[in-house]
């Protein structure tokens, strides 16, 4: 197993260690594993790049290992009831409605790669994760009475939306011929 695939497997390994320690309320400790598990998914794909590792473990199990991540936090915080059901559910059917095209064009041999606008909207969504995690440090820290961590986090759901629409345009001709 190469050093992608090692790191794409660290960051589904760290998931559950993440989800026991969010349980016991050890927010900073499970943000500083979201954090480093969300640092697997930027260096695991610009090594299998840089190095020429593309696999097809790895293009399989890497978007997996994020959706796995993101969307377990997600139902932590939903739970505990920092951030409303309906986003999730948001993110949810967005995931859903791409996964469910990529398997169609896949199926015709077609190969459809991530967006630029859903690499953002990912990228938002880990930071406001983070942000959430950490209780809105550093701004609650400096004083600063405004609620960044759900700011960010409801950009994040704007981008879901738009990323998702776009997606669906750009690839309808895919989900047209599937009918």
């Amino acid at each position: 197993m190469n050093l992608p695939n090692k790191l794409t497997m660290l960051r589904m390994i760290l998931v559950p260690v993440l989800i026991v320690l969010l349980y016991f309320d050890h927010f900073y400790i499970g943000a500083a594993v979201f954090i480093v598990a969300s640092f697997t998914d930027m260096l695991d794909g610009q090594i299998a790049r840089k190095r020429n590792l593309i696999t097809d473990f790895g293009k399989l199990m890497d978007p997996l290992a994020d959706k796995l991540l993101v969307i377990s936090t997600l139902v932590c915080l939903v739970e505990f009831g920092t951030i409303p059901a309906w986003t999730l559910i948001i993110i949810l059917a967005r995931e859903f409605l791409v996964t469910g095209l990529r398997g169609v064009a896949a199926s015709k041999g077609i190969v459809i790669a991530a967006g630029m606008s859903g690499k953002i909207k990912t990228v938002t969504q880990m930071i406001a994760i983070a942000l959430i995690l950490l209780k809105n440090w550093p701004f609650s820290v400096l004083g600063i009475d405004v609620p960044v961590d759900l700011i960010i986090y409801y950009i994040s759901i704007a981008l879901t939306l738009y990323s998702g629409v776009e997606y669906m345009i750009q690839n309808r001709k895919v989900f047209a011929d599937s009918m």
